[in-house]
């Protein structure tokens, strides 16, 4: 696999797709998601799971999740330690040896090397 592409696993009934989750919401929201997954497919291969209220980056495993606000994405990423930035609203350990790191994104700008070095880890625990 070369990119993150999308996968739609069969189910009784159709659920969400990605597009679906950018219904109603400003461009920009779209731009940052096409952003972040330009970011990853440089970083490796993954693939795309649309669930009810989210998005899931997965490559073995998820590595990242993102949930689409009108203006904004928020960028949940997996991380084996703490993260300490500004940026992260929201930090929550989820077992022993596992985070799970929230980031605010609200324009394309917000993809820098800091964010791509948590998603580059977050990648690595995930293959």
């Amino acid at each position: 696999m070369e990119r993150c592409v999308a996968s739609r696993h069969p189910t009784v009934t159709d659920g969400p797709t990605v597009a679906s989750h950018f219904e109603g919401r400003d461009p920009v929201v779209r731009r940052i998601y096409d952003q972040l997954t330009g970011v990853l497919r440089k970083i490796g291969p993954c693939r795309e799971e649309s669930k009810k209220t989210s998005i899931h980056i997965v490559a073995a495993t998820a590595l990242a999740g993102v949930a689409t606000r009108k203006h904004h994405l928020v960028l949940t990423i997996k991380s084996d330690r703490r993260l300490t930035s500004p940026r992260i609203h929201r930090s929550e350990r989820v077992s022993a040896k596992r985070f799970h790191h929230e980031v605010r994104l609200t324009s394309p700008a917000d993809m820098d090397e800091e964010l791509i070095g948590w998603l580059r880890d977050a990648y690595a625990l995930s293959a």
